[in-house]
């Protein structure tokens, strides 16, 4: 599904067939080059106090006009509300968008959530997820993924 400009080497970037892009963590180069594939939305999922958070993340991709939104989720704690959140952002800026987290894990169970609500089958938004991380299979992934993504959180 990916175009052959993408950036493949940010960390676990991936284009999701409704033209969303997601991927890890962003290094100061990459704006540039969000802007050059035409993004214009990134949202953040990641925490600023991560080791390998893009530090001031908002006003480089300010400079190449990529508006920004950031949903702090902690890892440890995943909720509802967040994916709520997402949904609102995506919602309030249409148009090529770009979301990430460190690892694209957050992102990847989001999406999940997302997907399973929008009516995409189990199978389908399952395989999507699983192409970064799937906590609902990966027996070391933290119990608070498995609890949200099943509903039971």
């Amino acid at each position: 599904m990916n175009l052959p400009d993408d950036p493949l080497d940010i960390r676990a970037f991936e284009r999701r067939c409704d033209g969303i892009t997601t991927s890890g963590k962003l290094m100061p180069h990459d704006p540039v080059r969000l802007a050059a594939i035409g993004v214009r939305h990134v949202v953040n999922l990641a925490l600023d106090s991560h080791p390998e958070a893009l530090p001031d993340e908002a006003e480089l991709l300010a400079a190449h006009r990529i508006a920004y939104t950031h949903i702090p989720v902690p890892f440890d704690a995943p909720a509802r509300d967040h994916v709520k959140a997402l949904e609102a952002a995506l919602a309030a800026h249409p148009g090529p968008t770009h979301v990430h987290c460190i690892m694209n894990w957050r992102v990847s169970a989001f999406f999940y959530l997302i997907d399973r609500a929008r009516g995409v089958a189990e199978a389908g938004a399952r395989a999507e997820m699983a192409r970064v991380w799937n906590p609902l299979e990966d027996e070391s992934a933290p119990q608070v993924w498995r609890d949200l993504l099943t509903g039971a959180r």
